[in-house]
């Protein structure tokens, strides 16, 4: 939310009051002519309102900016997050709605598969077998056999 400009706009309007505040002390001291400061309160007020009314069409465009971004944020944010299993119990869900409805599906699902059934993925194996330290890594080297040979010369 774009609070300063919120508060720019406070302090414009109140300088506007105080200049329609100025001009009725100018009425009561009998300085100027009604009539004048009539038309001039008019001319204030109209550019007050064409001031307020510039603000918010403009505010409006920011706050849909500002919307379109935190939405685009969320919906981003929640794709990277959202288990991919998910996608496919809402669909098994959708295809038992339909045949309720007596619809013919539009997916073919595997009967009883569950995720947890199937073996590790590529990503998952690499992950699990990556060393922790460098001297895990050391440690799990398999010993060539010139390497073996080298020790028995020592």
């Amino acid at each position: 939310m774009k609070l300063h400009l919120l508060q720019e706009l406070l302090d414009l309007n109140q300088a506007f009051e105080n200049v329609i505040f100025g001009l009725e002390r100018m009425v009561k001291a009998a300085l100027f002519d009604k009539d004048q400061v009539r038309y001039a309160r008019a001319e204030v007020e109209g550019a007050r309102v064409d001031v307020n009314r510039e603000f918010f069409d403009k505010f409006g465009e920011i706050v849909e900016e500002d919307a379109k971004w935190a939405y685009k944020f969320r919906r981003d944010h929640d794709r990277q997050n959202k288990d991919p299993f998910d996608l496919y119990l809402e669909v098994q869900e959708r295809e038992e709605k339909r045949k309720k409805k007596g619809l013919p599906p539009r997916a073919v699902l595997l009967p009883g598969w569950d995720q947890d059934d199937e073996p590790p993925s590529k990503d998952q194996k690499t992950a699990a077998s990556k060393p922790q330290t460098p001297r895990a890594t050391a440690a799990r080297k398999p010993r060539t056999a010139a390497h073996q040979r080298r020790r028995k010369d020592v």
